[in-house]
């Protein structure tokens, strides 16, 4: 009989953002820590993440969030999260999607009412709030990374589109943030494929013009990202709304606003005074789907003035599943997998 080579999975989404929670059928990695274990993913068994983002398992427009042990005593789980661009050590939506999937397999038990605990990310210990509501997860609240701008309003031609001003902030990786009414838009669903075309465009501009480098993370690599903003609407004294869509990959707009688009769009309000510490924001995709942001502090960190934050959303749980992985199909490249599958059905969670 031929060796039947299986993963398990739980698909969630948050936002419209669907995030593949890798259970079980992997064999521990390498690593001291969460980030270490990322390393190994990345250079030696980056065929995991091609598996399950591509034909004929995935799509690129999902992200896949693996499940491994953590190396922090606080933590009760870590995760690894892979996306089409790669290997982000962070992100909200996923981070949103990894917590309520912790509680759903029951590696944090659920408790009614409102319960605290810790993941490990490859950015380091991320503190989660779950809400549970008749067993419910109706809220996850996690940390989003320390975020500051890099660049403000500054000014580039680019071509078929012209003169476009954009500011970039870091929040988990370099953002370029631009008005989107300047570029003709007004965030419906139907101005989706032309969002992307636009996007596209502005990256390769600003990757052609120069690079970006972390205070203390130093080169992190090109610019991916892209947030179109909408106009800021005051819903009350201390609560903002603005329709928002965040571009990661050629052809790729999230469903979502993305937890990492909302926190630099916090530090870019922060950096123009139109926010203070403890005012929430929620951007709201061309979905309708919205994530919350709130300014927590600021503090200096160097030169920059740093935003810490918070991401609020819900994720829902859309399948529990296995997936059979067969080699002999040609559609189906092992050669970046194989030897990190564990044989048969057994399970890490």
């Amino acid at each position: 009989m031929k060796e039947e080579l299986v993963i398990q999975l739980m698909d969630t989404h948050a936002g419209g953002d669907v995030s593949r929670i890798v259970t079980g059928g992997i064999d521990p990695l390498p690593g001291a820590t969460v980030r270490e274990q990322m390393h190994y993913l990345r250079d030696d068994a980056d065929g995991l993440r091609k598996l399950l983002l591509d034909e004929p398992y995935g799509i690129p427009e999902m992200s896949v969030d693996l499940l491994v042990p953590p190396s922090h005593p606080e933590a009760a789980v870590g995760y690894i999260i892979m996306e089409v661009m790669g290997y982000p050590i962070y992100s909200g939506s996923n981070t949103i999607c990894t917590a309520t999937a912790v509680l759903e397999l029951g590696l944090v038990p659920k408790q009614e009412g409102r319960q605290r605990f810790v993941l490990e990310s490859p950015a380091g210990l991320v503190h989660i709030e779950a809400l549970v509501e008749n067993g419910v997860v109706e809220a996850i609240t996690c940390e989003g990374l320390p975020s500051y701008i890099d660049t403000y309003r500054a000014s580039l031609h680019v071509p078929t589109i012209g003169e476009v001003t954009y500011s970039v902030a870091y929040s988990g990786g370099f953002y370029a943030l631009v008005d989107a009414a300047e570029l003709g838009f007004h965030l419906t669903r139907d101005e989706e494929r032309d969002l992307a075309a636009c996007a596209f465009k502005i990256v390769e501009a600003i990757q052609a013009e120069r690079g970006f480098s972390h205070y203390t993370l130093g080169d992190v690599g090109p610019l991916p990202f892209l947030h179109f903003m909408g106009p800021v609407e005051q819903v009350a004294d201390d609560f903002y709304r603005s329709r928002s869509t965040t571009y990661v990959h050629p052809g790729v707009i999230c469903r979502s606003t993305t937890g990492t688009g909302t926190s630099a769009r916090l530090a870019l309000m922060h950096h123009e005074g139109s926010i203070k510490s403890g005012d929430r924001l929620e951007t709201v995709s061309l979905r309708e789907t919205g994530f919350i942001g709130e300014m927590t502090g600021t503090r200096r960190e160097g030169t920059h003035r740093v935003v810490d934050n918070t991401i609020t959303g819900k994720s829902h749980v859309l399948a529990r599943s296995e997936i059979v992985v067969n080699c002999e199909d040609p559609l189906v490249e092992c050669a970046g997998l194989h030897h990190i599958l564990t044989s048969g059905h057994a399970s890490q969670g």
